[in-house]
């Protein structure tokens, strides 16, 4: 690694616009931040990927490999990425740092505690949920019914047995009783915020206007009415700069917030893509899970609110992935089958589709594994030719970016012609809340249609009423389907979208969309990833990836 000042210089940041933690991180501070925005804007690069399967597709690898590869061809070039979340971690997703040789570094910090952004906004949103217990324990003021409080607390941990409790148990000194319950952290609207405000003042703004509960009569109490925005700004001040790492290749990259992109909006913060691409020529960043979900998230709001243009999106693919899809169990992908990658290619169809519908040109990265033969790859190259897509071999977790620069190569000149790029949102933001759903479940999701319970359609009511219809919406639903049920797998039949649940998130400026069984704080699985890790005699980290 080479020290953080280092890869600054390489973007043009002078030494004093880095607060460093140790040789190798640093935030980029506020007022460097401030002077960048007269300056012309990079090309920017989105990178995702067909439906997820536990076999992994490798999207993190392949966005740090891209960065790489661009470098490589003397481009000056910057990585965009979310900071990874410790119940993943601990759980069975793993880190948010890469792998192999396509790797940001130092990945053992940046996987756990890295520069504590997500503590902080851990504990601004609790915070604020002790406030809110406070105020009503002193009166309550502002007439806030404890039964429609819908403000929960958070914590950076999968924890299924927080999901719903009861709090202000043991008499009148303890609290106000009432049922509350905990989501996981990159859950929480202030991520959200924190990934989507311009600007300090539009953070504190956003805070102010998030919606902690209503009164009897329905209308709405917010954070700025228990006087809470100040103060969760104050934590926030330092978190909300963002931070500045290298790839293993000594490339700039910045890892800033990290909200789910099942349950939030799933894209690294616009601070940090903005300041990249005011310092950069070409910028790639990700978005979480597969295209139906991250990307369409990516566009209709991250790119809608930040007034962002994306150049082209970058698809990424495996066979051992497009295997699952095919119907082969995750312990037989070592063995030959194309047939069965060819079944799987409907999944991969879907999703090229689907990006087509943004109007952006689309490249597919194969992220090669060493079991994969040249049969299956070119069943899959044919396939993407065939749907008028090129479809690049990638080896960048073999090789870095010397094994992705063919992929590089054509990304930077589909980037450089400008014409090529049509891009759009999929909706318009004035359409009814039912439309903007049905859309996006109809045209993506190939859903025939959707299922709105009575309780669903007077919360949509209500959000008209407080005149927040205009908000785009953020679909909340199992990664492993287009359809909401994860047993359907990525290639469904028939199916109906059943819309469980229409949240407010008044601060963050987007509709939370609950379908099916979707949680907002996830479990532990039988055999949780933390079980293998320790530190050993040399006192490295084992088994933390």
């Amino acid at each position: 690694m080479q020290p953080v000042t280092q890869i600054g210089a390489r973007l043009g940041m002078p030494e004093l616009a880095l607060y460093p933690y140790g040789k190798h991180i640093a935030k980029i501070e506020e007022p460097f931040l401030e002077g960048l925005e007269d300056r012309p804007d990079g090309k920017l690069i989105l990178v995702t990927a067909l439906t997820p399967t536990p076999a992994g597709e490798g999207k993190t690898t392949t966005t740090i490999g891209l960065g790489d590869g661009l470098a490589r061809l003397g481009a000056r070039a910057a990585t965009c990425i979310r900071e990874p979340s410790l119940g993943p971690c601990f759980g069975m997703k793993g880190g948010a740092a890469g792998g192999g040789y396509s790797q940001v570094v130092p990945m053992e910090d940046i996987n756990l505690h890295f520069t504590g952004d997500f503590h902080a906004i851990t504990s601004a949103h609790n915070l604020l949920s002790a406030l809110l217990d406070n105020h009503l324990h002193w009166g309550n003021a502002s007439g806030l019914d404890p039964r429609r409080v819908v403000w929960r607390r958070v914590m950076d941990m999968n924890d299924r047995a927080l999901r719903k409790i009861v709090i202000g148990l043991g008499g009148a000194t303890e609290g106000v009783p009432r049922e509350d319950g905990f989501d996981i952290t990159v859950a929480s609207e202030v991520m959200a915020i924190f990934c989507l405000a311009k600007n300090f003042n539009d953070l504190r703004d956003r805070l102010g206007s998030m919606i902690v509960g209503y009164r009897s009569d329905k209308s709405p109490v917010c954070a700025a009415d228990l006087e809470a925005d100040g103060a969760m700004s104050v934590l926030l001040k330092q978190a909300f700069m963002p931070n500045l790492v290298q790839s293993l290749e000594n490339n700039p990259v910045f890892i800033h917030g990290g909200p789910f992109a099942n349950i939030a909006h799933g894209c690294n913060s616009v601070r940090a893509t903005r300041a990249a691409l005011k310092l950069a020529d070409y910028v790639v960043t990700e978005a979480g899970f597969g295209a139906d979900l991250g990307a369409e998230k990516f566009f209709d709001i991250k790119c809608r609110k930040a007034g962002l243009t994306p150049n082209l999106a970058v698809l990424v693919a495996t066979v051992r992935a497009l295997k699952m899809h095919g119907g082969v169990a995750k312990s037989d992908l070592s063995t030959p089958d194309v047939e069965a990658v060819k079944r799987g290619l409907a999944n991969l169809g879907r999703h090229i589709s689907n990006l087509k519908r943004f109007g952006l040109p689309i490249l597919v990265g194969i992220n090669r594994f060493d079991a994969d033969t040249s049969e299956e790859i070119k069943a899959v190259i044919d396939y993407c030719a065939a749907e008028g897509v090129e479809a690049h071999l990638c080896s960048h977790w073999a090789d870095g970016g010397a094994g992705i620069e063919s992929l590089a190569r054509r990304a930077k000149e589909i980037a450089d012609s400008d014409t090529l790029s049509m891009f759009h949102p999929l909706y318009d933001e004035d359409l009814p809340v039912a439309d903007k759903i049905r859309t996006i479940a109809h045209e993506l999701y190939g859903a025939s249609d959707i299922v709105l319970s009575a309780e669903v359609e007077q919360q949509i009511r209500r959000i008209k009423k407080l005149g927040f219809a205009n908000l785009p919406v953020c679909m909340a639903k199992t990664q492993y389907s287009f359809a909401a049920d994860a047993a359907a797998g990525g290639n469904p039949g028939e199916h109906v979208l059943p819309v469980r649940e229409v949240r407010l998130s008044a601060g963050a400026g987007f509709l939370p969309v609950l379908c099916g069984t979707m949680m907002t704080m996830p479990g532990l699985p039988k055999a949780p990833a933390a079980n293998a890790m320790y530190i050993n005699d040399d006192g490295q980290i084992e088994n933390l990836s």
